[in-house]
C-alpha cells in the first residue's frame, strides 16, 4: 500500500485548500500516522525525531475539528503547550497559513509581551491558546484565563519540557483541564519521566512512531572534528572549518552549551568579519525574533545560538550545523542536528571534539547506534598541548628540573616568599590591633566628655548610695513656695 494524499486522511475541503495552496500534496508518516486519529478523537501518541513534519500533524485535524462553534471570553477551546517563545510563534504562524479560510481567534501567551495585550486577546475568545507553561499560569492565577472549556489538549516536544523542568507545570495544568477533553502528546525522545507522564495524562492513546527513539537523519553527513581543549583553539578551528566549508555553506546554526559562550563566540566571529547573529535565552523577545526573521531571510549567515533554538525552529533549508561544545544530554545531539538536512534535503553537522568531551561523544554514539567518522583523525593524533602538561612536570620528583630551574631553587624560592608573607602578616595584623585599641580608647574619651556635659555621668559603685530624687540639682521652680 502506498502513502496515501493528504485527501485520503479526511481532512475538511477547507483545510484541504490551505494544504495545497502551501505546496504541500503527500503526507510525511508522522502526518498519515496521526492526522486520522486526531480527527476521530482519539488521545495520540506522536514520537518522531524533529524536522518529520509533526507541527501539522496535530495543527491540520485541530483546525477540522473546530470549524463550528466559537470561543466564549477567557475561555479557549484548545491549548498548545510548548516549551520556548520561538516554537509558540511558530506554531501560530502555523494555524494562520493552515486556517487561511477560517475565523480562527488565535491567542500567543509567551514571556516578554506585555500582559495587557494578552489580556485583550483572551478577552475575545481563543479558538486557539498557544502558551508557554509560565505564562499561562501567570494569566490564570490573575483570574484572566478559565480553562474548564479546553476541548483538546496538545503537549508538543515533552522531552524539552522535562530538560527545562516544566514538567511539574504540565501536571498543574492538565489537572485544571476536563478529564474529558482529547490529548494529543508529542516528544521525539521517551524517557522513563515521559512516559509515566503519558501514562497519568492520556486515556488509551494511539501511538504512532515513525522513527527509533534519537535515530538522526540518514541525509545528514556527520564528521567529529579534533581540537585542543582552550576557548581560543575551538574558535580558530571552527573559523577554519567555516572557511573550509564556504563553497557548500548557505547558512549554518553554531550552538554553544552555555549562554555566556554564546555572547563570546558572537562577538569573536563578528570581530574575524563573520556575518553572524546571536540567540539564547537571556536575550528579550523583541531582539530574539528579529535575529531569527534575519536568518530565515538570509540576511544574517551564521546563528550562534544556546539550545533554546535547538528544537522545532521551522528554518527548512539550512545546510551546515556546527556544534562548537558537544551536548552535555545525547538527546540534544539528535535534536541539534535535525536543524539541517529537513524536508528530504541534504546537509551538513560537524561537532568540535577536545579531550574532555569524549565521554560526551561516546554517549551520543551509544545513543544513535552509529560511531561517527572523524574529518581528520581522531585524538590519538593531536599533539599535546604543553601548557596542560606543565603543572604534571612540576611536580616531578627531588632533583627533577622545571621551567624556571632547579627544584631545589624553586625550593628555597618559595621558602623565602612564605617568611615573607608571614611577616607581612604578623605586621598587619599588629597595626590592626593598635588601631582598634585607638578606636576604643576614643569612643571611651567621647562617652565620658558627653556624660560630663549633660551633668549625668554614671556613678561609679565606690560612690556610695543613688541620690534621691533630684538631689542637689533640684530645679529652681520647685523651690518656689506655695501661697496657703
Amino acid at each position: 500500500m502506498g502513502t496515501p494524499t493528504f485527501a485520503e486522511l479526511g481532512l475538511s475541503t477547507k483545510v484541504l485548500d490551505a494544504v495545497t495552496s502551501a505546496g504541500y500534496e503527500t503526507p510525511t508518516p508522522i502526518q498519515a500516522g496521526a492526522i486520522p486519529h486526531a480527527l476521530a478523537g482519539k488521545d495520540v501518541l506522536g514520537i518522531a525525531q524533529t524536522g518529520t513534519g509533526k507541527t501539522a500533524a496535530f495543527v491540520l485535524p485541530m483546525i477540522s475539528r473546530i470549524e463550528k462553534g466559537r470561543a466564549r471570553a477567557r475561555m479557549p477551546r484548545t491549548l498548545i503547550l510548548e516549551p520556548t517563545r520561538e516554537l509558540a510563534a511558530q506554531v501560530e504562524e502555523n494555524f494562520i497559513k493552515y486556517g487561511k479560510n477560517h475565523r480562527l481567534n488565535i491567542a500567543l501567551l509567551i514571556g516578554g509581551v506585555s500582559f495587557d495585550e494578552q489580556d485583550r486577546k483572551l478577552e475575545r475568545g481563543a479558538d486557539v491558546l498557544i502558551a508557554t507553561p509560565g505564562r499561562l499560569l501567570d494569566h490564570f492565577e490573575r483570574g484572566k484565563l478559565l480553562l474548564t472549556g479546553v476541548d483538546i489538549l496538545v503537549i508538543d516536544e515533552a522531552d524539552r519540557m522535562l530538560d527545562m523542568g516544566f514538567i511539574p507545570d504540565i501536571e498543574r495544568i492538565c489537572k485544571l483541564i476536563p478529564f474529558t477533553r482529547q490529548t494529543l502528546f508529542f516528544s521525539a525522545t521517551m524517557p522513563p519521566e515521559i512516559t509515566k507522564l503519558t501514562e497519568q495524562f492520556l486515556q488509551a492513546p494511539v501511538r504512532v512512531e515513525v522513527a527509533r527513539p534519537s535515530t538522526t537523519a540518514a541525509n545528514v553527513t556527520q564528521r567529529i572534528v579534533k581540537s585542543k581543549g582552550k576557548a581560543w583553539d575551538k574558535r580558530e578551528t571552527l573559523r577554519n572549518l567555516i572557511r573550509a566549508e564556504e563553497a557548500e555553506l548557505k547558512n549554518a546554526i553554531i550552538f554553544c552549551n552555555r549562554k555566556v559562550d554564546v555572547s563570546e563566540l558572537f562577538r569573536s566571529l563578528i570581530k574575524h568579519e563573520f556575518d553572524a547573529g546571536a540567540l539564547h535565552g537571556d536575550m528579550d523577545q523583541r531582539a530574539r525574533m528579529a535575529t531569527l526573521e534575519g536568518f530565515r531571510a538570509g540576511k544574517l549567515k551564521l546563528l550562534v545560538a544556546s539550545d533554546v533554538a535547538a528544537r522545532g525552529l521551522d528554518i527548512p533549508d539550512v545546510s551546515h550545523v556546527f556544534n562548537f561544545d558537544v551536548p552535555i544530554h545525547a538527546e540534544d545531539y539528535v535534536h541539534r542536528i535535525g536543524r539541517t538536512g529537513r524536508a528530504g534535503r541534504s546537509g551538513k553537522a560537524f561537532t568540535i571534539v577536545t579531550r574532555s568531551d569524549q565521554k560526551y561523544l561516546d554517549a551520543i554514539e551509544k545513543l544513535t547506534g552509529q560511531d561517527i567518522e572523524w574529518l581528520d583523525g581522531d585524538l590519538t593524533s593531536l599533539s599535546t598541548d604543553a601548557e596542560d602538561e606543565a603543572p604534571a612536570r612540576g611536580r616531578g620528583r627531588s632533583g627533577s628540573k622545571t621551567r624556571g630551574g632547579k627544584t631545589r631553587d624553586a625550593k628555597e624560592a618559595k621558602e623565602t616568599r612564605e617568611k615573607a608573607e608571614k611577616a607581612a602578616d604578623k605586621s598587619e595584623r599588629t597595626e590592626k590591633s593598635e588601631r582598634k585599641d585607638n578606636i576604643r580608647e576614643a569612643n571611651a574619651a567621647r562617652a565620658d566628655n558627653a556624660d560630663r556635659k549633660r551633668g549625668q555621668r554614671k556613678p561609679d559603685k565606690e560612690d556610695g548610695d543613688a541620690p534621691l530624687g533630684f538631689g542637689e540639682d533640684m530645679p529652681d521652680f520647685m523651690k518656689i513656695a506655695i501661697r496657703a
